[in-house]
């Protein structure tokens, strides 16, 4: 067979190419290694205490991360404290990490991947290079990621309820157990909030990877509660919606709509509301109602319209047969619900009914 020329140009580009592969593959397995030892603002870790310094501590995942990160900074343990690592930014301040409506930079690099500064005002006095330390993370007002020994009341993908210190101009500033304050951004916000509110809340990373609040924490909450049809629950109406109903996060942290049909009374959100299992879902999210079972209800429905004929001066101007929409208006009952409260009624002879009205009965 023929022994075939290849052109030495083209055994050039080949050579180039799969270099250039090799390179390319070697990088992307560098990332993602680097992507498994990221540290994330908003979760706990166990990190070792790799450097000393004055202003504070370095810590790591591990020696041999610390020394990845002082390689990439070109950082020696004998280093001054770094150029724009000024102290005074981490005096305690009531403003919400890295919150700054002006501040677009996105994290440094060489920051996301290795080490973390403890400030010198959470350092234990025994602690010595080596040592492990539970820490916290989250971003300064500079961006910077930080570590603290403080217990947050939150982390990273949970929801737990936060009270509001104070609002300003991009949102309301939540006390969630650390120095500076936590954002809940207006465009987060289910309802008003303001100062002294207690308000249902998920953590998660914004676009520019800084710790937010939001109201919207349907995607962060379970449906694997434990309840089963007929349970008695309770939990909290966090939006509502024309379409489907009261969304609920029962307990705080399981699914849960009652819907529009069954969204009786004055449902408030941020408020807690008790209700009853009326169907668990295939996927585990749970259906309710704040209303009790029809035999036990109808004794307080009864009552609620003893009560409006009576504010109607003994005559309600309409009956059974009213337009569903008007009895809704009136009783926020349904239109079958009012009609056995008024079959009650005219059972124990409190009431008459005219062709066009309910009266109350001289008995």
């Amino acid at each position: 067979m023929p022994t075939r020329n290849v052109p030495k140009e083209m055994e050039k580009a080949g050579f180039r190419y799969r270099s250039m592969k090799r390179q390319l593959s070697n990088i992307y397995i560098s990332r993602q290694n680097n992507k498994m030892n990221e540290l994330l603002p908003g979760k706990s870790y166990n990190l070792t205490v790799v450097k000393r310094v004055e202003f504070g501590v370095y810590l790591a995942q591990s020696a041999e991360a610390q020394l990845m990160g002082m390689q990439s900074t070109g950082l020696h343990p004998t280093d001054k404290q770094p150029s724009g690592a000024d102290p005074s930014d981490l005096k305690d301040s009531k403003v919400a990490p890295g919150r700054s409506s002006h501040d677009t930079r996105k994290p440094d690099s060489s920051e996301a991947a290795s080490r973390v500064l403890l400030p010198a005002k959470q350092v234990p006095d025994w602690i010595k290079v080596g040592d492990a330390l539970e820490v916290f993370l989250y971003r300064d007002s500079s961006d910077r990621l930080i570590a603290t020994t403080r217990t947050p009341m939150i982390r990273l993908g949970e929801v737990a309820r936060l009270k509001v210190s104070q609002t300003g101009k991009i949102g309301a500033f939540l006390d969630w157990g650390l120095e500076k304050d936590l954002l809940l951004p207006y465009a987060e916000q289910t309802c008003t909030v303001k100062a002294g509110d207690e308000v249902l809340v998920a953590l998660y990373l914004d676009k520019s990877s800084r710790l937010a609040a939001t109201m919207n924490v349907y995607p962060y909450l379970k449906s694997n509660s434990p309840y089963i049809l007929g349970d008695e629950v309770k939990g909290t109406a966090y939006q509502d919606s024309e379409r489907f109903g009261v969304f609920v996060a029962v307990d705080d942290k399981y699914q849960g709509l009652i819907p529009r049909k069954e969204a009786y009374g004055d449902i408030r959100i941020g408020y807690e509301v008790k209700g009853r299992v009326i169907q668990v879902r295939e996927d585990g999210k749970l259906d309710l109602s704040v209303r009790r079972k029809a035999y036990e209800q109808i004794n307080d429905d009864a009552e609620a319209v003893l009560e409006l004929i009576r504010s109607y001066d003994g005559a309600l101007p309409f009956n059974d047969k009213a337009a569903p929409g008007v009895i809704k208006l009136h009783t926020g009952m349904s239109k079958n619900e009012f009609k056995r409260a008024v079959g009650h009624l005219l059972k124990e002879g409190l009431i008459v009914k005219t062709d066009t009205a309910l009266l109350l009965s001289d008995k």
